[in-house]
């Protein structure tokens, strides 16, 4: 891995946000494109969890999200990119 600002480590990855900001309350989850399942595995627990103001509405439309966001992303890694030089 690189080395950063003061030998810091510096992630290879890129990090996916997925945020609901909804009456002063914020969910906001940090994945990457390997934790996908992780990421939809997380929003049906908080969507089950009683204790959060977070709703099985919430949860399918931020999967939906993620699940176009994951199409993107096999669209753009299977673009021929030798055609833009």
């Amino acid at each position: 891995m690189e080395r950063g600002f003061e030998g810091a480590k510096l992630m290879s990855k890129a990090v996916n946000v997925l945020a609901l900001v909804r009456d002063g309350q914020r969910y906001v989850f940090l994945y990457d494109d390997s934790s996908v399942e992780t990421v939809l595995e997380k929003l049906a627990e908080f969507a089950a969890d009683p204790e959060l103001d977070f709703t099985w509405y919430d949860a399918a439309t931020l999967s939906q999200r993620v699940r176009d966001l994951q199409e993107e992303v096999e669209e753009v890694g299977t673009e021929d990119f030798t055609s833009f030089f």
